[in-house]
């Protein structure tokens, strides 16, 4: 009768250690879980600086706003790692096949007429030209690309800065909605790759900057459109030869769309 409770207590107390033992594993796993899974997450926190030399993403250039020097991004941003405002090599400019663009959006003097004084610059966003009026009447009239429906600008300004090659800085709003233009947020250096193209006028209004600009793109298929979120594209040959014509302190008259 002894030997019978003897081997009980001994059954009862392996399984009492088997079931501690059990509880035990299944703790220390859910805690092993948890820690890889936090360990896995950390490591896939997102890339904080861009590649400054990665190519351009072409078909990412039809989404973006031509923002500069300002603050974007609290994560993000980093002044000290912004490239410089312009290139340090003036590229060639090469010329787009005529065949490419429309008759009417190719360069051309045209007749002008309007209140705009000689000099100045007036850009009609319905039809998709920019003219710069001259003498007599008359004017140096661009085809362009413009801003799409809730990004179009209007108003009057003036240029207050031009550069050759400039770099490109997104909108913090466009950094935190896609994370193509993340590895830009803090600036893709000037070149033939980088969306503001050969040239950029800046224009400001009241003292201010406006954030929008007259630049050119690298896609030229996009002229006689409105695929851009406001500014106005140009070809860079013809913002090349824009760009020697006019001095800071040009007016500049946008249409309302």
């Amino acid at each position: 009768m002894q030997d019978i409770l003897s081997r009980r207590k001994l059954l009862i107390s392996g399984l009492a250690f088997v079931a501690s033992s059990a509880v035990a594993f299944a703790r220390d796993g859910e805690g092993n879980r948890l820690f890889w899974e936090r360990k896995k997450a950390k490591g896939q926190g997102k890339k904080r600086y861009p590649d400054f030399w990665e190519s351009w993403d072409g078909d990412y250039d039809d989404d973006w706003s031509d923002s500069d020097d300002r603050y974007y991004g609290e994560d993000e941003y980093d002044p000290a790692l912004l490239p410089p405002p312009e290139a340090g090599i003036d590229y060639p400019i090469e010329p787009v096949d005529p065949s490419r663009i429309a008759p009417r959006y190719r360069r051309q003097v045209v007749d002008f007429s309007g209140p705009a004084k000689t000099g100045s610059i007036v850009v009609d966003p319905a039809a998709h030209f920019l003219y710069h009026v001259r003498e007599h009447r008359e004017a140096v009239r661009y085809g362009v690309g413009v801003g799409r429906a809730g990004f179009a600008w209007s108003g009057e300004a003036e240029i207050r800065m031009k550069r050759r090659w400039p770099r490109w800085v997104p909108p913090k709003e466009m950094v935190a909605r896609d994370e193509r233009a993340a590895k830009w947020a803090n600036g893709q250096p000037g070149g033939p790759g980088n969306p503001l193209g050969a040239r950029a006028l800046y224009l400001f209004s009241g003292g201010k900057d406006t954030l929008y600009r007259i630049h050119g793109t690298t896609e030229p298929e996009s002229i006689g459109k409105s695929v851009s979120s406001g500014c106005v594209r140009m070809l860079n040959e013809d913002v090349a030869d824009l760009f020697e014509q006019v001095a800071i302190g040009t007016q500049v008259i946008v249409r309302g769309a």
